[in-house]
């Protein structure tokens, strides 16, 4: 009989924070369970049109303070942060994409392609397979990357664009 899969922590902490966020009227965006020297840290990434502030975040991390508690997904001890994904916010889940095809985005490559690791440009889509299509400044064809390369893509500021830093 194959063993059954331990649901991860960040699914069990994304399943429990979706109603409380749906209920404050804003949107989950991330949820990352890492470390960072000795200590673990729980982050959930709040959004909303016109941005979150503050009271938003304290409001959130009131609310799911005592469902984490009560449903107890983690071991170790931990800190819990709240906070806004931020203007250069990573793209990691496929419906993170699709409100931001036409804007700047920074792909961090795992090897470097054509001697470079980071390419930034004009988000075209991603595909059902979940490669990442880009137009580099001054291409007109657009680059498809494959997710098995990508370390990482996040909104570019506009005063970073130049195609290949």
């Amino acid at each position: 009989m194959p063993k059954e899969k331990k649901p991860r922590t960040v699914d069990i902490a994304r399943q429990i924070a979706g109603p409380i966020a749906e209920r404050q009227g804003i949107a989950l965006w991330d949820v990352r369970f890492e470390k960072e020297g000795v200590n673990w840290y729980l982050r959930f990434f709040i959004d909303k049109p016109g941005g979150v502030n503050i009271v938003d975040c304290e409001n959130f991390s009131r609310a799911i303070d005592g469902p984490l508690d009560e449903a107890d997904p983690i071991e170790q001890s931990y800190i819990l942060e709240v906070s806004s994904p931020g203007i250069e916010r990573a793209l990691t889940r496929p419906e993170h994409f699709e409100p931001y095809v036409g804007s700047r985005v920074h792909v961090r490559l795992i090897r470097p392609r054509e001697n470079t690791r980071d390419l930034i440009g004009e988000l075209i889509g991603r595909t059902e397979d979940s490669a990442v299509i880009l137009r580099l400044p001054g291409e007109e064809d657009t680059v498809t990357i494959p997710w098995a390369e990508i370390a990482g893509v996040k909104l570019a500021p506009d005063t970073d664009f130049g195609g290949r830093p």
